[in-house]
């Protein structure tokens, strides 16, 4: 069975480089880090939600009754699954996991819908049962880091189902291109954001959904009083800035050309699946339980692909870092691969 709560972290140890996670950065930018001290101040008062969903409403163009702050992108999941009865939930595979777990969790029926390989694991609008009530899909998705173009996930909407888009990776690729988050005319769509991987906030767990008001208004309904802490919510206000969101695009660009140097880099054993456009590549290799333990061994720690569905033990998803970590990473790639032992030796 499918271990749908195994996640990146897992596969870090001390003295392991991490590419299992996909953060951008390894710590907030020491702008972002003073507006979280500074809000420590704040913090023997109550949380107020109202600056930080007036700060996103406006990123966004949307009204304030159109957003939810949330404890992370993962809690908008479990919302939806206490909020909804979905008659059948379509979840497109591979990707985030949390989404399905969460479904299950509640007891309502699930449908996964898996993606080929042999197609790039594009999406294909026809794959969704027309019956499902409840589609969720991510995008870019985790982790094959495969762009779904806009108008292939609006065409999943339809009158009596939600969709669920997963954004939690969108500010990776320069400009947004095929985001929905701006977008108010579909119906029933939720689009899920984070600040996690852009900002270096994973322990922070701050995020937030868009959608109709009568939508948000359900789901908040089952969220505890004060659910995102004061320095989640001074963060959801400086990240929703001009300037922190042109940062936010600098970045998205430097990682176009820190990806590039990646795949440059890879040795011809090491197959790019898809095609990759987010902070992160998904590899499939031979003998890949064997070349993941390997690089451990050599001191890198890479995501397993295996505890996914439609993927293998043969899969790996590697995080992009800065080309001096690539070339290292790529080098001891290169090395496992090229060592494997011959079958025909081994007694």
């Amino acid at each position: 069975m499918t271990d749908l709560h195994h996640h990146g972290d897992a596969e870090l140890a001390p003295g392991l480089v991490d590419l299992a996670v996909n953060v951008r950065a390894d710590a907030p930018p020491a702008w972002l880090r003073a507006v979280l001290h500074a809000s420590i101040d704040a913090a023997s008062s109550y949380p107020d939600p109202a600056p930080a969903r007036t700060a996103v409403a406006a990123a966004h163009g949307r009204p304030v009754d159109e957003v939810l702050l949330t404890a992370g992108a993962a809690e908008t999941f479990v919302l939806l699954a206490r909020a909804l009865r979905p008659r059948l939930a379509a979840v497109v595979h591979p990707s985030f996991t949390e989404p399905e777990a969460a479904l299950d969790a509640a007891g309502h029926p699930v449908t996964r819908v898996v993606l080929r390989a042999a197609d790039g694991w594009r999406l294909d609008p026809a794959a969704v049962p027309e019956e499902a009530d409840l589609v969720v899909v991510g995008n870019p998705t985790n982790p094959t880091s495969v762009l779904h173009p806009a108008a292939d996930l609006v065409d999943l909407a339809r009158p009596g189902r939600v969709l669920v888009v997963d954004e939690a990776f969108a500010d990776t690729v320069p400009g947004e291109p095929e985001s929905l988050a701006d977008r108010r005319d579909v119906p029933g769509l939720v689009v899920v954001r984070s600040l996690t991987k852009t900002w270096g906030l994973a322990g922070l767990r701050v995020g937030y959904a868009l959608g109709s008001a009568a939508l948000v208004a359900r789901l908040a309904a089952h969220q505890p009083r004060w659910p995102v802490s004061t320095p989640a919510l001074a963060a959801l206000v400086a990240c929703s800035t001009p300037a922190a969101r042109a940062e936010a695009e600098a970045g998205a660009r430097d990682l176009d050309r820190w990806r590039a140097a990646l795949l440059a880099g890879l040795p011809p054993a090491a197959v790019v699946e898809g095609d990759p456009r987010s902070s992160f590549v998904l590899l499939r290799v031979p003998d890949g339980v064997r070349v993941r333990q390997a690089l451990r061994d050599s001191g890198w720690a890479v995501r397993r692909g295996d505890t996914f569905p439609g993927l293998t033990g043969d899969h790996l998803r590697v995080a992009v870092r800065r080309p001096e970590v690539t070339a290292a990473f790529t080098a001891a790639l290169t090395d496992v691969l090229v060592s494997a032992p011959n079958p025909e030796e081994v007694p």
